[in-house]
């Protein structure tokens, strides 16, 4: 191994690359489900629902480095989101990585990880990095895995509940928990040669359904009717769902507390000041309407701070940002080159910046989309293809096939049918609307679809949707009312429809040949049609 990395280390310098201790190390901390969801994110806009989150690790690493207002995913569905973040590119341009479940991971791609080990990085990770179960297929191999003192924290409020019940107390049942992630982390640490720089991923999904109903409150004190009258129009304000909402913030709790405990540990051994820090998720809230598998701000919007070395910190930048633009970014931090195919672009010079608010004038628009979520949404397998280009006035989504259901078939809820019940509606995804996970929200709102004060929002967050969605994010931040129809709008909308068609030609999205036949093939049916070639990327070499 030292060998190796003498080698690597020559190289570098042969190639004019930073090395040894100027290569500074990557803790890379990553949920599963969760969003944007901060209570410094409250602090800029209060009375919403982040005024209830509590999340004071990520709040302090957001202070000491650069806080991001406006970071999204490139796909809102854990798969295809992090083909794209481990790539750096749109996730339509990562083949099967526009599934969540029987994806393989796109091998013939550049990732991160890959290029790190490459260049002599210590690399490894505990618990989640690609799909469901990693890390076959994944760029990390299963020697990188660092998970030997267990997983359990991946149910935090379960495994809480469960050890509370058989008699211990709170703290010393979270406290378990909480051992398993230093000990799992200082094995990382172990493993790791002298003066050799690391890149940890820590992706715990505990944060993504299902959690114990009533943890929030009872785990860590949120109060559900702390939420009343804060909650966004498209989730309903009843005690159902702020409870749900609440427990969802009690796992986020967790998480960060988890985060602090590995910051800890990397202090006690003198790592930390030359060891960046990149917070984020990897898409919003499961079983929410507009959250998960949507492309509305609830759903593609992430929580991102970066801390650390080069990092000109203190400062909060409305720049548009994509998870496509981590890869770039660790790779020039680490002074290699970024691959031309990669579409993402480095945050360095925003990173480096002294300014706040807008930073990099062209960073004014995001795009992102999905196709599909769970392979038997629909009864004929087809995906559910959706585009979008988001700036900071407004939002176009394209809903390329408008007959189909946003969510997936609402199985067993037409007339006369039997419906499922609410055990199954809060337990079982598949029942019905399988693109929308199950949980007591998703329950709720099923059980009242017929009444008259729900008719309406039930069609509004679940209904068939028209082929343009245009929302004016000033007057309408919550994209309620949609503008597409409205002539006021007529020049912005074609000229908005313009810019996401362009960049979806010139980034070669197979969604826009032969109508989208590389994505009508279920991939869990047979093979897909041959892929079209794949065109170079956009991206920014360089940190400077």
């Amino acid at each position: 191994m030292r060998l190796f990395i003498a080698t690597i280390t020559l190289a570098c310098c042969l190639l004019g690359v930073s090395h040894g201790k100027d290569r500074p190390n990557i803790l890379f901390l990553f949920a599963d489900d969760w969003g944007r969801y901060a209570s410094i994110y409250g602090e800029a806009t209060p009375g919403g629902i982040n005024d209830v989150v509590q999340t004071p690790t990520f709040d302090r690493i957001a202070r000491q480095g650069v806080l991001f207002n406006h970071n999204h995913v490139s796909a809102p569905s854990c798969t295809p989101c992090r083909s794209a973040l481990l790539t750096g590119q749109h996730f339509w341009r990562t083949g099967t990585g526009s599934i969540l479940l029987g994806a393989t991971y796109p091998a013939d791609l550049p990732s991160f990880p890959a290029l790190l080990r490459d260049a002599g990085y210590h690399i490894g990770y505990t618990y989640k990095v690609w799909g469901p179960g990693t890390p076959a297929n994944s760029p990390f191999t299963r020697d990188e895995a660092y998970a030997k003192a267990g997983a359990k924290f991946n149910q935090f409020s379960q495994n809480t509940s469960t050890a509370m019940a058989a008699g211990a107390t709170m703290e010393e049942a979270k406290e378990v928990l909480f051992n398993e992630v230093r000990t799992n982390f200082r094995a990382f640490l172990a493993d790791q040669e002298e003066g050799q720089p690391f890149c940890y991923w820590f992706g715990p999904t505990n944060v993504h359904r299902k959690w114990t109903k009533g943890s929030g409150k009872a785990l860590w004190g949120i109060d559900p009717d702390n939420l009343k009258g804060k909650m966004p129009p498209f989730l309903p304000d009843v005690h159902e769902v702020r409870q749900d909402l609440a427990d969802y913030f009690g796992e986020i709790k967790a998480w960060d507390e988890a985060m602090a405990l590995i910051i800890e540990e990397l202090k006690a051994t003198g790592q930390l000041e030359n060891t960046l820090i990149a917070i984020s998720g990897d898409h919003g809230a499961p079983g929410f309407p507009y959250g998960k598998c949507n492309l509305y701000d609830f759903g593609t919007g992430v929580p991102l701070a970066i801390a650390g070395p080069g990092v000109n910190g203190g400062r909060v930048v409305d720049d548009l940002t994509s998870l496509t633009d981590i890869a770039p970014t660790f790779l020039a931090a680490a002074g290699l080159d970024v691959p031309e195919v990669m579409t993402g672009r480095s945050l360095w010079p925003v990173l480096e910046s002294d300014k706040s608010g807008l930073v990099d004038e062209k960073r004014t628009r995001v795009f992102t989309g999905r196709e599909r979520h769970v392979d038997n949404a629909r009864a004929d397998f087809k995906p559910y293809p959706q585009r979008c280009l988001r700036t900071h006035d407004f939002a176009l989504i394209v809903n390329f096939s408008p007959d189909r259901w946003p969510m997936g078939d609402p199985y067993r809820l037409g007339e006369g049918e039997n419906p499922p019940s609410v055990e199954d509606l809060e337990s079982n995804t598949r029942v019905t609307l399988p693109d929308e996970d199950a949980g007591p929200t998703k329950a709720w709102l099923v059980t009242a679809r017929k009444q008259d004060a729900w008719k309406n929002h039930f069609e509004w967050v679940y209904g068939q949707r028209p082929r343009l969605e245009l929302y004016d994010l000033k007057k309408d931040p919550h994209e309620a009312t949609n503008v597409a129809d409205d002539p006021e709008y007529a020049v912005v909308l074609k000229k908005m429809e313009a810019e996401l068609m362009a960049e979806l030609e010139a980034t070669g999205d197979p969604r826009l040949v032969n109508d989208g036949e590389f994505y009508e093939t279920s991939p869990m049916s047979g093979p897909a049609p041959a892929k079209p070639p794949r065109k170079k990327g956009k991206g920014k070499g360089g940190k400077k």
